[in-house]
């Protein structure tokens, strides 16, 4: 895998989603508005009607049967006509990973063509439904409905690959390479003044900058990892449990104690439960 697809899959196991409004709406005088810039995201669906969304300064006819999405931060201006204005699901959300914004503000109006119609009505239909539960499960179907939307989004609109916009930035890339160097250096030691290194940062600065990003600080994040290829190896390999401790970098009594630690079970239990 590349730099920048490790980095995007690590980023997306810290996603953080929330909706803070949904409904279904075909007012008029809601949706006309004027250089708005707001600080949360709106996903929409459009059900019937006519207008145009400009984002920064670029213009845009939504369709019914279209999805779409517009960023937090971009300024906005929304028009619809008054014969025939927009009947709209939508909902307000926020999306984070780690502290960087899932979409960003630079960034266009991303519109798709759904494949299926009803079943976007009917994932909308119940997201309203749920919203105003503030339930344990009525927000875990809330979220879950919000991100099958957005990735419906995407994928239809061939948006697949926003994320790259943002990997390829500073901060970025240079998380990108000490995590490829990790990846690449599991089995032997490694100690945060190394991997602080790489990007010029002391020790005590870089703990906090990597924490920050990716979730974790830095040698938690390579125990992670070499306890992940452990039960890959363990799984799906023949090697003894010493070679596959060895592969981790460590020494055979304390990788069996740091992988119970981390599993509940230890190193031959986990592989004959997977075998």
């Amino acid at each position: 895998m590349n730099a920048s697809g490790n980095l995007t899959g690590r980023l997306l196991q810290n996603l953080t989603v929330t909706v803070t409004h949904a409904q279904l709406t075909s007012r008029y005088p809601g949706w006309n508005r004027t250089n708005e810039t707001p600080s949360f995201n709106r996903l929409y669906y459009i059900d019937s009607g006519e207008g145009k969304v400009i984002i920064n300064g670029v213009a845009y006819y939504p369709k019914p049967g279209q999805l779409m999405i517009m960023p937090a931060g971009s300024t906005q201006t929304t028009d619809t006509s008054p014969n025939d204005s927009y009947t709209r699901y939508y909902c307000h959300f926020d999306a984070q990973i780690g502290e960087w914004p899932l979409f960003h503000s630079a960034n266009k109006l991303y519109i798709s063509d759904v494949p299926d119609p009803d079943a976007v009505r009917a994932i909308f239909t119940e997201m309203i439904d749920l919203f105003q539960d503030t339930g344990f499960l009525a927000t875990l179907r809330t979220q879950a409905s919000l991100l099958t939307l957005l990735a419906l989004c995407l994928e239809s609109g061939g948006y697949s690959n926003f994320l790259d916009d943002l990997t390829h930035t500073s901060d970025q890339g240079k998380l990108a390479n000490v995590l490829t160097y990790i990846d690449q250096r599991l089995m032997r030691p490694l100690d945060v003044e190394e991997l602080a290194e790489l990007v010029h940062l002391h020790p005590n600065y870089f703990i906090p900058y990597f924490k920050k990003f990716i979730g974790v600080p830095p040698m938690q994040y390579v125990q992670l990892k070499r306890m992940e290829l452990a039960k890959r190896q363990l799984s799906y390999t023949d090697f003894s449990i010493s070679n596959i401790a060895e592969q981790v970098g460590m020494e055979l009594a304390h990788f069996s104690k740091v992988f119970k630690k981390t599993t509940g079970v230890s190193p031959s239990a986990y592989r004959s439960s997977t075998k």
